[in-house]
């Protein structure tokens, strides 16, 4: 039977304490850490239905195919709806679905927190 090696001296001391590990949020985590997922949720999520030019156009410096791709996952997940009008010229737009709708809930209080931590540090 192989014993437990001691910690480290420098090791903080842990006793009973409750440890939370968020491993199956992993797919949930991965791809919102994908390039402009956050993003576009809460895009689409100001706007409501938006078409992909807007999106395009609220993102700025995003190239078409990221874009593309990252739309493709958010709707794939289960977070965009796309709704495709048989016009000429075609017509797309995409929408929050409610799990979109919550995450976006979710999503608002850590965006903000983020933005203010870019803020610089006021002296008073």
């Amino acid at each position: 039977m192989a014993e437990t090696p001691d910690p480290p001296p420098d090791a903080p001391e842990v006793r009973n304490a409750e440890i939370t590990c968020y491993c199956p949020s992993g797919g949930v985590m991965e791809l919102l850490s994908r390039r402009y997922a956050m993003q576009v949720i809460c895009v689409v999520g100001a706007i409501g239905p938006a078409r992909y030019g807007e999106i395009e156009g609220t993102l700025g410096e995003v190239s078409s195919s990221t874009l593309s791709t990252r739309l493709d996952d958010l709707v794939r997940a289960g977070y965009l709806s796309r709704e495709q009008y048989a016009e000429i010229p075609p017509r797309v737009e995409y929408d929050l679905t409610e799990r979109g709708d919550e995450l976006r809930g979710k999503l608002d209080p850590l965006l903000e927190w983020a933005d203010e931590q870019e803020q610089p540090q006021g002296s008073g």
